[in-house]
């Protein structure tokens, strides 16, 4: 077995790959959480902007209720 260490074995060459997979499932696995967390957030910040763009519009339709009825386009001959 001349030469081992200059030409890796097949197996040496399979124990790294699967090295490198674990490492890269590792990676995904903490990207896939940051993701996830990121997703959970960005679902809270739209209905909270829901919420408040109702507001506006109940607010909006009181103040429209209170304007008074006449309609300048309504009264021209």
């Amino acid at each position: 077995m001349h030469g081992s260490m200059a030409t890796p074995q097949p197996l040496d060459l399979i124990a790294e790959r699967v090295e490198r997979l674990l490492l890269r499932h590792t990676e995904l696995e903490r990207t896939n959480a940051l993701l996830a967390e990121q997703v959970t957030n960005l679902a809270q910040e739209r209905d909270s902007l829901k919420s408040r763009l109702n507001a506006a519009r109940a607010r909006i339709d009181a103040l429209l209720e209170r304007l008074p009825e006449n309609n300048p386009s309504k009264d021209a001959p």
